[in-house]
């Protein structure tokens, strides 16, 4: 699978999809470190062991790099960066029955604001699945030559 690049400069404003999310109860953060073993296991739960591996990675940083949606304290969705290598983008997920609702999309804009702020001018999307989606949400641009990238000799779950 191949990596998209995000110019973060050009990153649209977000302030009206965050207010969507809002309204729907759905609240947008970092996750702390003290819930990193809840965190943890909703994404071994409803993903990858793998990203559970990422998950873990993520929530020892300082600040943590797994942003989280929530809504009546429960999980809907989670992202993260900087977990495979500097700069990257996820792993990401959204519930099944949470997906359609903009989760997705403001999640990629809190990992991509957060690059951003940590001094990135470009975000990298590791091992795209949805490529029209990234294209589309925050005008992704193929990296020539990126498949498969970091990515070689995986090891099996």
């Amino acid at each position: 699978m191949i990596d998209m690049i995000v110019n973060l400069l050009e990153l649209p404003d977000s302030s009206e999809l965050y207010s969507k999310i809002d309204q729907q109860g759905i609240i947008l953060r970092r996750a702390r470190a003290y819930e990193r073993h809840i965190v943890a296991s909703w994404v071994g739960e409803h993903f990858s062991p793998k990203w559970v591996s990422e998950v873990k990675v993520a929530m020892s940083r300082q600040p943590v790099t797994c942003f989280i949606a929530t809504r009546d304290k429960k999980i809907l969705g989670f992202a993260c960066v900087e977990t495979t290598a500097k700069g990257f983008y996820g792993p990401t997920g959204v519930s099944e029955d949470a997906r359609g609702t903009g989760i997705g999309k403001a999640l990629l804009f809190k990992s991509m604001e957060a690059l951003r702020d940590s001094g990135y001018v470009y975000g990298v999307i590791g091992g795209v699945g949805p490529r029209e989606f990234y294209e589309k949400v925050c005008n992704a641009k193929e990296i020539p030559g990126s498949d498969p990238g970091i990515y070689t000799d995986i090891l099996p779950d």
